[in-house]
């Protein structure tokens, strides 16, 4: 599948997010004690636009600025999570069984919610209880929309002209350009469909949406620098 080779493999990312919720277990009594609130980023694009690259320098400018470990979380890992059992308890163990907004996020969704709902209601679970803890940079999924009503979430959305994105895929999956364009009209309309029918949104809402980033403009590094010092300042 073509869109799988856009995404990092999960091996590596798997160990991180293991030792991330190790961390987050250790230093969850000196947060309690210090009432401290952590910060939570989603990242929205539109297919074909660089979200990974952003995502990664990303996480280390928020370790370096913060003084604490961060967690990048997409479609892939968040499956691979909700698939395998023993990940999934131990990862809600370390983060708290559950949120008080799952309930509260869940009915406000479309009814077709009901389509899958174990498997999604999962998925939201583990999105919801990591967004509640922070340190965390959740990559589409709708993450803007499931942690809209969270008030540590701070929200990102990344768009670009077709240019850039067919130039984008083109060369990142070695395709010609007119495929290249057809797989991104054909996974942006599974994007749309899918916030629209199981979310009941419009990713396309710049409501939802601390900051707009144009991605033809912007570098990995300027547009991370500047999601950086939007949520934690300095």
């Amino acid at each position: 599948m073509p869109e799988k080779m856009l995404i990092p493999a999960i091996e590596a990312r798997l160990g991180s997010l293991l030792e991330f919720n190790r961390r987050n277990a250790a230093e969850k009594s000196t947060r309690e004690v210090a009432g401290k609130t952590r910060p939570t980023i989603t990242l929205s694009r539109e297919f074909g636009c660089e979200a990974y690259p952003v995502a990664d320098r990303l996480k280390e400018l928020l370790e370096k600025k913060s003084a604490e470990s961060w967690i990048v979380m997409d479609k892939g890992l968040l499956e691979e999570v909700a698939r395998n059992h023993n990940l999934s308890e131990d990862l809600l163990k370390g983060l708290g069984q559950k949120s008080g907004f799952l309930d509260e996020i869940l009915a406000t969704f479309s009814p077709l919610w009901k389509t899958d709902k174990d498997h999604f209601r999962l998925i939201c679970k583990h999105m919801i209880s990591l967004a509640e803890k922070g340190n965390v940079i959740l990559i589409g999924r709708g993450g803007a929309i499931i942690t809209q009503t969270l008030k540590n979430c701070f929200h990102f959305r990344m768009y670009a002209s077709q240019n850039f994105k067919i130039r984008s895929i083109s060369q990142r999956l070695g395709i010609p350009g007119e495929e290249a364009e057809t797989l991104i009209q054909k996974k942006q309309k599974q994007r749309d469909a899918f916030i629209r029918d199981f979310l009941n949104r419009d990713s396309r809402d710049l409501s939802l949406y601390n900051l707009v980033i144009n991605n033809d403009r912007n570098s990995p590094e300027k547009t991370a620098r500047t999601i950086a010092e939007y949520v934690l300042g300095g």
